[in-house]
């Protein structure tokens, strides 16, 4: 499938709602509370690629049932505070990191990279392209509301792509559309989607399913630390260097226990 245009292996349009978003925010003064220790774009971060890995995530039994996620609250919650990325989608990224690590040893990926792709794709799952009713992580860690982007029909300089999954993720039958905090289409979610949350379905609009089923994608052959094969896991959700920049930006700012905004 040739969906390289855009954005390849058909992940979502995140690059495009995080633009949007950034309107919004000079417009009406969005994500103006919160830390002081902010990256406002102008401050120096590091430029590390691939980007530093921040606070070690706490070793957890991520083979429990149910959602292993939870057992890092107390590992989140004080990096919540000076971030401002919220408690659950911090838990999701940690325990996407531990599972990888154990499936693709090889791999090495960090939650930073996660939480940097998070941040790009939706806020981590705030952003519904509503500026008044933005979207929130629920207490089982689906998105409400859900996340569904635009559809990809050829306009706004997307790809056209028609529906592969007669709409079952994304409820359009005419077209496909990134769905969830990570925004995946449907044929990419079909190749790398995961459960992570323990219920035995795999759920783009559920946290910990998405930030896994993100690290699945970025692992798939790859050495993260590699500063190469790092950039080519970014361009696996989008291959323009501009996100992959943004995505590191971010990454390296969290690291430092720093928000972004």
């Amino acid at each position: 499938m040739n969906e390289g245009v855009r954005r390849a292996l058909g992940c979502g349009c995140g690059s495009v709602l995080a633009m949007v978003m950034a309107i919004i925010m000079v417009g009406v003064g969005l994500f103006s509370f919160g830390p002081a220790n902010k990256y406002s774009g102008s401050d120096p971060l590091p430029e590390n690629v691939p980007p530093l890995r921040g606070e070690e995530v706490p070793m957890i039994d991520v083979h429990a049932p149910g959602r292993t996620s939870l057992k890092l609250g107390f590992w989140a919650e004080p990096i919540a505070k000076d971030t401002g990325i919220p408690v659950a989608a911090l838990q999701a990224y940690g325990n996407a990191e531990l599972i990888a690590a154990q499936a693709w040893p090889e791999c090495h990926l960090s939650w930073t990279t996660l939480a940097g792709i998070g941040w790009v794709e939706t806020q981590h799952g705030s952003y519904s392209g509503k500026v008044f009713s933005p979207s929130k992580i629920n207490a089982e860690g689906y998105v409400e509301p859900p996340i569904v982007g635009p559809a990809l029909d050829g306009s706004n300089g997307f790809m056209e792509i028609r529906d592969t999954d007669n709409g079952e993720l994304d409820g359009d039958t005419e077209f496909d559309r990134a769905v969830g905090p990570m925004q995946f289409i449907p044929t990419t979610w079909a190749r790398f989607g995961r459960d992570a949350n323990g219920d035995g379905k795999a759920d783009p609009q559920q946290i910990d399913d998405a930030a896994l089923s993100a690290a699945h994608l970025l692992c798939a052959g790859r050495n993260l630390t590699d500063p190469e094969e790092w950039r080519s896991a970014i361009h696996a959700y989008n291959q323009s260097t501009e996100y992959m920049l943004k995505v590191r930006e971010a990454a390296n700012a969290y690291a430092e226990r720093r928000t972004v905004y």
